[in-house]
């Protein structure tokens, strides 16, 4: 039997002990090679932790980051126990490396966010919880970590759970509502406390250890029958030759579009539409590298053949017709701006879409959000690294897109500087404009 796949990742402020946390999380549940444990006890020995083991080093690979004692690029482990495989993305806890938690926490349906029982609840703790209700991870679990610090108090613990409430019901209203269930654990990830087993120290928490939620957390997965098919083409396949497709000793020319089903299913012999142009015909086959399907679901990897010679390219999306998404070149999105060098109105960008391509132009900057109240206030003339802004914005060619709060693949894009050739943005598309 296969065990499902839970992705989760670790969000908060600097020094809150999320490197700690994970390598406890691998340490306790006897996820750690011997020769990975013999390189953390030289490191940590080197650091003047003699005769103790920095279970930070466990997630912090990079040697900028053992030198400077913090996370900067997102460290992704893997773990497995009896009950559910796991991907844990270890992302960073300072504001300049906002950006790097934005990608971290794209594909997370957990996300665990640290807070120091000491500090409390900081700006980046806001910020970090706030982007991942922003990313449409519907689960949160809120770890008050330290609590070795604060004597085990459940009075600092229920004082720390009422103040991040009163902030996390900001999130679930305003103007754009979030669908946001949050748990709350205390922890010391240095003593283990709470993380894989049961504390004693804190008896008067009754709840389960973090590994344990982990193991039976419940993920709302979409039935894909109860959504929307979407096949965005990545590849257009042509065999030059005459193929046998059927192995029934018939040849004809091959013609297939291949990509990944972003959601739903699609089964041989219904209608399909392409766009943008919304040209019409029927599947007539579904390839995969094992066979040929009658039915595939999200998240396959496939090839379609259509009954009609259609004009299909690279970044056309195939769909039902009477469940088609909406087809525009203006619109608003959420975007988080990860470059150096600010985003102004007007500027162009090279706009990346599920497998599609524009040049996008920014034509407003309608608000910026502020991360203490949640409010939107006045815009800004720029951007600047790490501002969390709503954007007007117009491409060059037509979008095939859902609102992101609808599906995460087909309504989110990457805005790309086409000078240097990096990533600048990441937005979120609230509906057409």
């Amino acid at each position: 039997m296969t065990l499902d796949l839970l992705r989760f990742t670790t969000a908060g402020s600097v020094d809150d002990g999320k490197s700690t946390l994970i390598g406890r999380l691998l340490f306790d549940s006897k996820q750690v090679f011997e020769d990975q444990l013999a390189q953390v006890a030289q490191a940590s020995e080197r650091r003047g932790g003699e005769g103790t083991l920095d279970l930070a080093l466990l997630t912090d690979g990079l040697r900028a980051e053992r030198e400077q004692g913090i996370t900067i690029d997102v460290a992704y482990r893997y773990f497995a126990t009896a009950r559910r495989r796991f991907i844990i993305a270890d992302c960073p806890g300072h504001r300049q490396y906002t950006r790097n938690m934005v990608t971290g926490a794209s594909t997370a349906d957990v996300a665990v966010v640290l807070i120091d029982a000491r500090r409390g609840v900081l700006e980046q703790s806001k910020r970090h919880a706030f982007l991942s209700a922003l990313l449409g991870i519907p689960q949160m679990v809120v770890a008050i970590n330290k609590m070795d610090l604060v004597e085990h108090s459940q009075e600092r613990y229920e004082q720390l759970v009422e103040e991040f409430e009163a902030f996390a019901r900001k999130l679930r209203g305003g103007r754009n509502p979030r669908r946001v269930e949050i748990a709350y654990i205390p922890i010391s990830a240095l003593n283990g406390d709470n993380v894989v087993e049961r504390s004693e120290a804190m008896p008067w928490y009754d709840g389960p250890p973090l590994l344990e939620l982990l193991e039976q957390v419940e993920v709302a997965y979409d039935h894909p029958d109860d959504v929307p098919a979407r096949f965005p083409v990545q590849w257009v396949v042509r065999a030059g030759g005459h193929v046998n497709l059927a192995g029934d000793g018939e040849h004809s020319e091959y013609r297939g579009y291949s990509g990944q089903l972003a959601s739903g299913a699609l089964r041989v012999g219904e209608e399909v539409a392409v766009l943008p142009a919304g040209a019409r015909t029927r599947i007539a086959a579904i390839d995969t590298y094992d066979g040929s399907l009658e039915e595939a679901t999200a998240p396959m990897s496939l090839t379609l053949r259509l009954e009609h010679d259609l004009d299909v390219s690279r970044g056309q999306l195939i769909c039902r017709p009477g469940e088609a998404p909406t087809v525009a070149r203006e619109l608003v999105a959420e975007v988080c701006w990860m470059a150096e060098q600010a985003l102004r109105p007007g500027a162009r960008y090279e706009l990346k879409h599920t497998a599609h391509s524009a040049t996008a132009v920014i034509e407003e900057i309608e608000d910026i959000l502020d991360v203490h109240t949640l409010e939107r206030v006045a815009p800004p003339e720029q951007l600047e690294l790490n501002d969390i802004a709503r954007v007007r914005l117009r491409t060059s060619a037509p979008l095939a897109f859902d609102p992101y709060a609808a599906n995460r693949r087909t309504g989110s894009f990457i805005l790309i500087d086409q000078h240097s050739n990096g990533t600048v943005g990441a937005g979120m598309i609230v509906a057409a404009a």
